[in-house]
């Protein structure tokens, strides 16, 4: 019942911009750190951004400047803006957060179906 949903991947052209949306839906009691992964054809999955609950961020060196990852609590969202996209940013982007499901005594990862972002000419 609960899981994240994304969208807003998409084809855009390098020194572009795109905003990515995931939303948790079904019952749940609290939404704490919530981040954002890609994964490149031949490479490994890696963290691009991450929050906490309360506002706090990080980001891999690489989109530093670039990206900037935000979230609504009343909505249990969490989004990613990408500026100045470059063709390296090209990838598959899944959502990942830290549920409580009502009813849990602890929290646990869950994980997006993923998205695909495409930065080319």
């Amino acid at each position: 019942q609960v899981q994240l949903v994304e969208s807003g991947g998409g084809l855009v052209q390098p020194g572009g911009s795109l905003r990515l949306s995931c939303a948790a839906s079904g019952s749940i009691f609290s939404a704490n750190a919530m981040a954002w992964y890609r994964q490149a054809p031949g490479k490994e999955r890696e963290l691009v951004a991450a929050i906490t609950r309360g506002g706090s961020t990080n980001y891999a060196d690489s989109v530093k400047g670039r990206f900037t990852i935000s979230r609504d609590n009343a909505k249990n969202t969490v989004y990613l803006q990408m500026n100045s996209l470059k063709p390296e940013d090209t990838a598959v982007y899944y959502c990942n957060a830290e549920l409580k499901p009502i009813g849990t005594l602890w929290t646990r990862d869950y994980w997006g179906q993923g998205t695909q972002v495409t930065v080319s000419s």
